[in-house]
């Protein structure tokens, strides 16, 4: 509908709405403010993480361009779970459970309060994808803001990230570095706030958005300490206001074209393996087809131009500097690698919003490759299929020399052993570790496995020890590791059939999985296996292993047709 205040002619349709317009005078409200819309503004400020402590001047910021641009503000809140505190804990299990509880918010507040249009303020990994999820539900005008990435730590002349400190816990283990060094590490990494620094999960999902078309141009590296952050909110809110007016939807926005784009610069820039799983989702809430081949399909059209951690040397505030997402966009429009017709929620095309920028990249930075040189020259995240996937994993390919290994499977029930045996020194080069009863139904949650990872990087065993999870990875993660397996393992994929010692095959060139165990074998393990008793029988947990969809379409608990509903 194109009435701009779809709440104030319902308040004001007679006197059967004067109990509604009562509690609006109770807030403060006057008859003219009737005739204004009503923005939602869906605040993820906690001082749980440092990735949302600072988003509050953020969401001030906001409120305030909502009424210089003649809308009513209306806040209320999302939660947040910080992966970075909870990962290698039973608490990781909440982290993605969490994005289905914002998506879940925001559709609420939005329908159950008639809001016109909401901006989303978020910073953690899970606000992301769990925001748009929400805006596509709502499907009325939106905005995200990013509350931005944090600045670096230092130590010893060397910048610190999250990562740098799961990594100096294993090269601690391994006698590499002193208990000092490993302390100051822990104290230093995280010098204040903003999302964790690298093209970790939370910057790729806030660069895909950007590229998305529902951020504003030039917003998604910006860091949050920053002042330009404030008056990036002030100017989303009041380009908002007029979506509201114009009456441009997320669904108009958010197309197979536009997720095409978002996907792309997820390529170039090195992006997080979870942007695969969030993508999935997101393309299901806004009612849009795409499937794990198109991701491989774009993978290798696209390469990949940013040298970024966490296989690459930089974090995303020196991208900033180099001139952000437009920058690494306009390389690849000019290559003809993305649909410059698509809409954005300024009413701009994505032509026209990058018509200011250069179409190659200054010479004299070193974060953003041209793109007759890139750093790969195809993109790093592959979907492997195989007898131990049949229906797609994936795994990140950037970093590592020759990205194939066979060798003997390692097997564990859960992270916390995985961790041990690592921990204890019991896993050698040529290993494939198999981390499983990890997805979405048997974690449940899917938790990421950055503490085993993180380790394996710290013994110097990134190369040479392949590992394969249902779970997911962090942002961080980067060396032989498969994730998404599936079906996943509580659902009874081969996944769940492996023994200590069978021979495993990842092989990135092949795109290929492979558990090297006859069918008549497998078949005989099949007969033999239970599904094991679900760890969690009531509460949140319990309902999303019950109703999640398979990581190979987002892990989401509204997908009633892979139910037979």
């Amino acid at each position: 509908m194109s009435d701009i205040n779809r709440r104030s002619r319902h308040i004001t349709e007679g006197v059967a709405r004067a109990p509604n317009r009562s509690m609006y005078y109770g807030l403060g409200y006057e008859e003219g403010d009737f005739r204004k819309p009503m923005i939602g503004v869906a605040n993820g400020h906690s001082t749980i993480t440092p990735c949302n402590a600072g988003l509050q001047r953020l969401a001030d910021a906001a409120v305030a361009g909502i009424e210089e641009a003649g809308g009513n503000a209306q806040i209320f809140g999302t939660p947040t779970i910080s992966d970075g505190m909870a990962m290698g804990t039973e608490g990781m299990k909440y982290s993605l459970v969490s994005r289905e509880v914002i998506a879940d918010c925001i559709e609420t507040c939005v329908g159950g309060q008639w809001m016109d249009g909401v901006l989303v303020v978020g910073g953690c990994d899970k606000n992301m994808p769990g925001g748009m999820m929400g805006m596509l539900r709502a499907n009325v005008p939106s905005i995200y803001v990013y509350g931005g990435t944090i600045l670096p730590g230092h130590y010893k002349g060397q910048d610190l990230n999250i990562v740098s400190v799961f990594e100096a816990v294993g090269q601690f283990t391994a006698g590499q570095m002193t208990e000092e060094d490993f302390c100051q590490i822990e104290r230093r990494a995280i010098p204040g706030n903003g999302s964790c620094g690298g093209m970790y999960t939370a910057n790729t999902m806030s660069s895909a958005f950007e590229a998305l078309g529902m951020s504003l141009p030039r917003s998604s590296t910006m860091a949050n300490p920053h002042e330009e952050t404030v008056a990036h909110a002030r100017q989303a809110a009041r380009v908002l206001v007029e979506a509201v007016r114009r009456d441009l939807k997320p669904r108009d926005i958010v197309t197979r074209q536009s997720i095409e784009n978002a996907v792309a610069v997820i390529m170039a820039t090195g992006g997080s393996t979870n942007a695969v799983l969030h993508f999935l989702a997101i393309a299901h809430a806004a009612g849009v087809e795409w499937t794990l081949d198109d991701f491989e399909r774009v993978r290798r059209k696209v390469p990949v131009l940013c040298n970024l951690k966490p296989s690459g040397e930089y974090l995303a505030v020196d991208l900033h500097r180099a001139g952000g997402i437009p920058q690494v966009m306009k390389v690849l429009l000019e290559a003809g690698l993305l649909h410059g017709d698509c809409l954005t929620v300024t009413g701009q095309t994505v032509a026209e919003s990058l018509a200011h920028v250069a179409p190659v990249p200054d010479a004299a930075q070193q974060v953003i490759r041209p793109i007759d040189r890139p750093i790969y020259a195809e993109g790093h995240l592959a979907i492997l299929k195989g007898n131990l996937s049949p229906d797609g994993c994936v795994a990140k390919i950037t970093g590592l020399k020759n990205p194939v290994i066979t060798g003997p499977a390692r097997v564990f029930d859960d992270e916390q052993s995985a961790l041990a045996a690592i921990m204890d020194r019991r896993i050698q080069a040529g290993d494939v570790m198999v981390l499983r009863y990890l997805g979405p139904q048997g974690g449940p949650g899917m938790p990421e496995m950055l503490a085993p990872t993180g380790a394996l990087i710290g013994q110097g065993l990134g190369e040479s020890v392949g590992l394969i999870t249902d779970g997911r990875f962090s942002g961080g993660t980067w060396g032989m590791v498969v994730g998404h397996v599936t079906p996943e393992a509580y659902a009874g994929g081969v996944i769940a059939l492996v023994q200590e010692g069978d021979t495993i095959t990842i092989d990135a060139h092949t795109l290929t999985l492979q558990l090297h165990v006859s069918d008549a074998d497998l078949a005989t393990r099949r007969a033999q296996w239970r599904a094991p008793a679900p760890r969690y029988t009531r509460g949140v947990l319990a309902k999303f292993a019950r109703n999640a969809s398979s990581a190979s379409t987002g892990a989401v608990l509204d997908r009633f047709e892979d139910r037979g509903a």
